[in-house]
Order: C-alpha cells, then sequence, then structure tokens
C-alpha cells in the first residue's frame, strides 16, 4: 500500500504547484505584505472588495492608493510556464507608487542573474503615469530589458501596464472611464471574399503589411540610446542594407490563406486553429531574425509580440509552425516564414486593429545587450469584412459567468492541444521506451553479441542526450521532487502536470520501472545528462585518456554524498521552496540540457569540471553527486523483481565483473548494489562471455574435455542399407 501511494505521489510530482484561490491571487500575498514596503509612509492595507481583486492603502485612515496582484487581472505566464506575480500601487491619479515582485519561477531568473537586479527593475515602475500609457497604447515608456532575460521583463511589463490600465479604468482613477462596447457597426470575417491574385495585390490591398529597415535606420534609432555602447556598437555595414523586412498578414482569414498560402496548405492550416482561434503569417528577410534562436521548447519567441488595445499575445513554440513556400506569385524570397497562433482565450479581435512589435536588440558587452522596438501596424482590409447586427445588450446575470472563467477548463483545452501538437515527440519516446522494455524482458537475447549490444547501447544513448535532452528538454529534476512534497500542503493540479506530455510520460516511466528494475533504468539509459557524461567518456577512451579506479574503500564512503545534498535540498524546500530552487543549482542539468551551455560562465565552468572528471572517472557526477539519483534510489530499493543474473562464484573468488562495472555498483563480495547500478546491462554481458567470463570459460573446457574422452558411437546405417535389430542378432 505504501508503494502504491508512492507511486501515485510520483505521478503527480510535475502538475504539483501552489494552488491560488479562486477568488484573488490578492487574498494570499495581500497578508504577508507591509503597506510602508509597496507606498512610502503607508500604514496599513484595507479591506479587499468584494466586487474588484483590489485593496486600498491607508495612511492615517484615508485611502492613498489602491493594491492588486497583477495575476488577478492578465496573463502573466513567463519563460517557464507559471505565473509572475507582482504587486502594483496606484495612486488617485492613476500614476503608479509602487510595485514588488512576490512570486515568480523564472528559470533564467533564478540560474544566471541576481535577483535584485530583477526587483529593482521590477520597483523602478513606480512613477509610471498610466494616463499617458492609456493615450499611448501601453507604449509612452522604455522597457528597461534584462540581458538573458529578455521575456522575463517583457511579460513583467506587459503584465504592470495592461493590469494597472484595467484597475485605473475600472475605479475611474485619474478620470479614466471602463471601456463601454463599440456602439457602431459590428464585423465578422466574410469567407466568402476573393482572395488576392497574387503577392502584388496583397501588398496594394493592405493583406499584406511591411516593416522595413535599412542599417542606417537602426544606427539611428540606437544614436539616441542612453547607453552610450550602443552609439559605439553601431553596424558597419552600408546604411542603405536591409536590416530587416517584416511582412504580416491575419491568415486566419480564409480569403487570405487561400490566396497567399494556397489551398493545401490553407486547408491545414484550418485543421490546425480550433474554434475561436486566429493566426497570423510572419515572413521577413534581412540581417536580423525576427525569431532569433533563443527559445526553446515550451519557451517563448521573444523578439515579436502582438498588441490590441490591451492585448498582448506573446508566442509560445507550441504556437508556432514553419511555412515551406508562399503560394502568391510575385512573392519575395523571403528566409524566415511562419506561422503563429493566437489563442481564443486572450480576447483578440481579427476585425480591428492590432500592430506587430519588432524587439531589436544590440550588444554591448560580453553578455550584455540594449533594446529598441519598431512597430509594425495591420488592419484586416474591410473587403474581407461583412456587417453583422447588434447584439442585445446581456443582463447583468447573462454576464456573470462570462467573467466568472473557468480557468479549469481553459487548462484543460490547452494541454489537450499541446498533446495534440506534439505527436511525434510522444511517438518517439514511446518507441525508445518500448525498445528499452524490450531489451529488459529479452536481455540474455539483448546482451548475446557484446559489440551489437555496445553499438545499441551508444545509439541509445545519442537519441537519449539530441532527442530527449537538447531538442524536447525532457529532463528530469529533484526540483519536480521537492515541488510534490511542497505541494502537499497546497494541493496540486493535475492538469498542470498534463502541462508537459514528455515530462508526465517519462515520470510515469520511472515510477513504472522503479517497481521492476530499480533507479537505472532512467538513470543508465533515459537521463539526457547521465547519456552525456558516458558518451564523453567513451570518446576519452577512444583517445586513450587514462581511467582511474577508486579504491573501494574511498568510493564506498562517497556514495552518501548524494544522498545528504538530497536530505539538505528536501529540509530547506519545507522551508523555503524558492531557495531549495537556488541550491539545486547543484544540477547541472539546466546549464547543460536546457540551456545549452548559453548561460554565465560559473554556470558552464562547474558543468566543464563535471564532465572532465567524467573523463577520468566514468559517469563521476551520476555516482557521487546526483540528488536526484540518489532520491530515486531510496524507493528503488521496493522493487519486486531481481534481472541481473549472478554465478555462485562471483566475488568469491571471480573479480571480472566488480572490476569492469563502468560505476563500481558491484561489491567484491559478489552482490550489486540496486543503489548505485545504472542497469547497463555490461555485467550481462560478461555473463555469457565465452572470453572473459572465467565461468563459462571453465564449463566450455569441461564440454571439450568430456567430447574428447566420449568414444565414438556405432555409426548410422546408410540410406538403403538394413537396420541390424537384436531380433537379427540373436538370430545369428
Amino acid at each position: 500500500m505504501k508503494f502504491l501511494r508512492f507511486l501515485f505521489l510520483l505521478w503527480a510530482v510535475l502538475g504539483l504547484g501552489t494552488g491560488v484561490s479562486a477568488a484573488s491571487v490578492l487574498q494570499e500575498y495581500l497578508p504577508t505584505s507591509l503597506a510602508s514596503d509597496l507606498v512610502a509612509d503607508a500604514d496599513s492595507f484595507g479591506p479587499i472588495r468584494s466586487d474588484l481583486a483590489v485593496a486600498p492603502v491607508m495612511k492615517g485612515g484615508e485611502t492613498v492608493a489602491w493594491a492588486f496582484i497583477t495575476s488577478d487581472f492578465v496573463g502573466t505566464t513567463g519563460y517557464s510556464g507559471k505565473p509572475i506575480h507582482s504587486l502594483v500601487a496606484v495612486d488617485k491619479n492613476a500614476r503608479i507608487v509602487g510595485v514588488q515582485l512576490v512570486k515568480h519561477s523564472e528559470p533564467i531568473v533564478l540560474v544566471g542573474i541576481p535577483e535584485a537586479k530583477v526587483k529593482a527593475l521590477v520597483e523602478g515602475y513606480a512613477g509610471l503615469d498610466l494616463l499617458a500609457e492609456a493615450k499611448a497604447g501601453g507604449t509612452a515608456h522604455e522597457v528597461d530589458i534584462i540581458s538573458g532575460a529578455t521575456v522575463t521583463v517583457m511579460v513583467i511589463d506587459d503584465s504592470i501596464i495592461r493590469s494597472g490600465l484595467k484597475v485605473a479604468r475600472a475605479l475611474g482613477l485619474g478620470g479614466l472611464a471602463p471601456e463601454q462596447p463599440d456602439a457602431g457597426p459590428r464585423f465578422e470575417i466574410d469567407p466568402d471574399a476573393a482572395a488576392p491574385a497574387d503577392w502584388f495585390e496583397a501588398e496594394g490591398d493592405g493583406t499584406v503589411r511591411r516593416l522595413s529597415l535599412d542599417v542606417g535606420q537602426v544606427n539611428d534609432a540606437f544614436a539616441t540610446h542612453a547607453d552610450t555602447r550602443a552609439r559605439e556598437r553601431a553596424l558597419t555595414e552600408p546604411p542603405e542594407t536591409l536590416f530587416i523586412e517584416l511582412q504580416a498578414a491575419l491568415v486566419s482569414a480564409p480569403p487570405v490563406a487561400e490566396g497567399l498560402l494556397g489551398t493545401a496548405e490553407a486547408a491545414n492550416l484550418k485543421t490546425w486553429l480550433k474554434e475561436g482561434e486566429n493566426a497570423i503569417a510572419l515572413m521577413g528577410r534581412g540581417l536580423y531574425s525576427f525569431k532569433g534562436s533563443g527559445y526553446v521548447r515550451g519557451g517563448i519567441f521573444d523578439r515579436v509580440v502582438l498588441i490590441q488595445d490591451d492585448v498582448s499575445v506573446r508566442f509560445r513554440d507550441r504556437d508556432h509552425r514553419r511555412l515551406s513556400t508562399i503560394a502568391a506569385a510575385g512573392a519575395p524570397g523571403f528566409t524566415e516564414k511562419d506561422l503563429f497562433r493566437i489563442p481564443a482565450n486572450v480576447g483578440f479581435d481579427p476585425t480591428k486593429p492590432f500592430r506587430i512589435q519588432l524587439l531589436v536588440q544590440r550588444e554591448v558587452g560580453p553578455i550584455e545587450k540594449v533594446f529598441h522596438t519598431f512597430d509594425l501596424a495591420y488592419q484586416l482590409p474591410q473587403k474581407y469584412l461583412r456587417a453583422i447586427a447588434a447584439a442585445p445588450a446581456p443582463s447583468p446575470s447573462a454576464t456573470a459567468p462570462v467573467a466568472e472563467r473557468n480557468e479549469g477548463t481553459a487548462q484543460a483545452e490547452l494541454w489537450r492541444r499541446i498533446w495534440g501538437d506534439s505527436k511525434l515527440k510522444i511517438a518517439v519516446l514511446g518507441a525508445m521506451l518500448t525498445v528499452l522494455t524490450g531489451v529488459f524482458f529479452f536481455q540474455t537475447f539483448a546482451v548475446r553479441n557484446e559489440r551489437l549490444f555496445y553499438m545499441f547501447r551508444m545509439s541509445f544513448l545519442a537519441v537519449t542526450l539530441v532527442f530527449l535532452g537538447w531538442y524536447a528538454n525532457a529532463q528530469l529534476s529533484v526540483v519536480n521532487l521537492m515541488a510534490l512534497f511542497g505541494s502537499l500542503v497546497n494541493g496540486f493540479s493535475w492538469q498542470a502536470f498534463l502541462l508537459d506530455p514528455l515530462t508526465f510520460i517519462l515520470w510515469f516511466a520511472v515510477a513504472a520501472a522503479l517497481l521492476f528494475w530499480g533507479r537505472g533504468a532512467y538513470c543508465g539509459w533515459l537521463c539526457p545528462f547521465g547519456a552525456l557524461q558516458e558518451l564523453t567518456n567513451q570518446i576519452a577512451r577512444k583517445l586513450r585518456i587514462p581511467q582511474w579506479t577508486l579504491p573501494w574503500g574511498l568510493h564506498e564512503r562517497l556514495w552518501p554524498v548524494k544522498y545528504m545534498i538530497f536530505l539538505a535540498l528536501f529540509g530547506v524546500s519545507l522551508v523555503s521552496i524558492e531557495q531549495a530552487e537556488h541550491l539545486a543549482e547543484v544540477e547541472p542539468f539546466k546549464t547543460a540540457i536546457i540551456l545549452k551551455f548559453l548561460r554565465a560562465w560559473p554556470f558552464v565552468a562547474y558543468v566543464a569540471a563535471l564532465l572532465i572528471a567524467g573523463l577520468f572517472v566514468e559517469r563521476f557526477y551520476c555516482r557521487y553527486l546526483c540528488p536526484l539519483g540518489a532520491a530515486l534510489a531510496i524507493p528503488a530499493r521496493l522493487r519486486m523483481f531481481d534481472w541481473l543474473k549472478r554465478y555462485h562464484e562471483c566475488g568469491n573468488p571471480c573479480q571480472t565483473c566488480a572490476n569492469q562495472c563502468p560505476v563500481q555498483s558491484i561489491h567484491p563480495t559478489g552482490e550489486i548494489n540496486p543503489n548505485e547500478c545504472i542497469n547497463c546491462l555490461h555485467c550481462q554481458v560478461l555473463y555469457q562471455s565465452e572470453t572473459t567470463c572465467p565461468v563459462v570459460i571453465k564449463k566450455l573446457k569441461r564440454r571439450e574435455k568430456l567430447a574428447e574422452s566420449t568414444p565414438p558411437g556405432p555409426r548410422r546405417p546408410s540410406v538403403g542399407q538394413p537396420t541390424v535389430t537384436r531380433a537379427t542378432i540373436s538370430e545369428v
């Protein structure tokens, strides 16, 4: 029963997170905040309003501002896929008077940038005039982006501005009034409108809109930047050189898709989009890429954002598809052609104007960059629209359910869509798990040919590293397990767990493998960083780098280090999960696998040191430092089967397997330590080896001697020769 309970908890491990009250996030964080830290000289917070998730900030019994959490009003999902909560105070003049970063789970911030730097940036929004932002559509200020945390900063900026405007309008601060529904004629997309005949017509009537920047324009834009290094590092190409030509079209309008993409691609687009979703096509050429290369699976394209009034849409890779070609005759030769999906629940209206904001960056130091934004305005031409009758004004009772948006339903739709978009990745992982399961169940046959099995194992590890690790980022972490225990207090969300299908499947597979084979199924075959260590060690062996075998006494005393690291992290997580996440940097997974070494040099140096040690001591990190391996080894002792075959002579006197075990998991006495075994099956290769295993060699020699000492038997009669039976002999 205890083991089944463990399996249940382990399957839920990644979906467990801090539950947020359905009423408001403000209710969770306001009791732990001080009014004086948010607004100078304030002495308390008043009660949270029943109609709006805001609380008065009091000073001497008078309301001097209103406090709110950004996540109560706008989406604040960051690079990590989790919300970034900021506490904001707005005064009666619609001016922000205080901001605090109260909660985030951003991996880039956690692992490479000082927390104080981000908090200082957030607090710098104090003094921002929301009246000016309302007039300028949220672009009246300059965004102070931190190099290496572009997405995080942009999400924080966007959430503070949009939520601030929503609160100011709802409360009538500074004379702002709640936005009223447009009383003019309403429109919808006309699917029967005529498609543009060619690219020239599409450009001429506004079906396609263009932003074109040359090197001279970009240099001029950075010439006024506050950082003088931006001017000093101007582009050296001729001023007339094309920096970027960015073109956009709203291809969720069927005539636009038909004319620009062609019939087949338009049909594919229709199946990709669900009810209420829209899509834009972005096409570019020139020196600068509008996509960049910094996004990863589950990550965000940080160079483009769609803005429509208070709606801001940032595109994740699951909402992205590449275009192979543009079907419209006369289309330029673009180097980038991509589709981006606009989710149905963000409030986007395809019949209204919007703009694509392009973020241009310039390096001013080894890891420092400065930024400037350019806008591409877009309005779907009137010829693709048709008027619709105005809907009757809904009654208050009818609008209430809309206001109370069901987050659970939205998340369910999201994870189903993600699983649908990840079919190929899921299929590859499923094939890997199927093959590995077959190898374990039929290991006697799998390891019979030593050379073929070695080639299979190296190939499997290469797929684990490249596909699971660098491509899919499906690297499990001890942070997941710490989140499990933290969530036992606050509850968990299965739907959030399902948002990452590969990780879900991997944890499910790990839970099953612990029952059958112990921790080695994951650590030895499915861990991308473990695969990286073993592959680099194999290269080192080919280069004749000497291999060190630690004395057994020292080796045995180093085993407990990883357990102590895990217990220390677990203890810290009970007090502060954020602090535990910081300390979990003892795991090199984020640097080597998730961020592919694109990180500050201390983190890269740490990983390099581990890999260099692994060149001499195979899987050095796995053996002595990995807290995830330690955490999995504890329940792995409950496994119900023992698949690894041993002879009575193993350990006494034979030490062949113990000496050749890649991670020294076999005791000198012959038994295999399941806590340290990575199920590489090398001992099973040796178990059948006719050239290495003394027991097998001895059996073969015994058979040869027996064959030599046995006299030859009677010769079988040839075909057609009569058989001499006992009866015929007696007759003779």
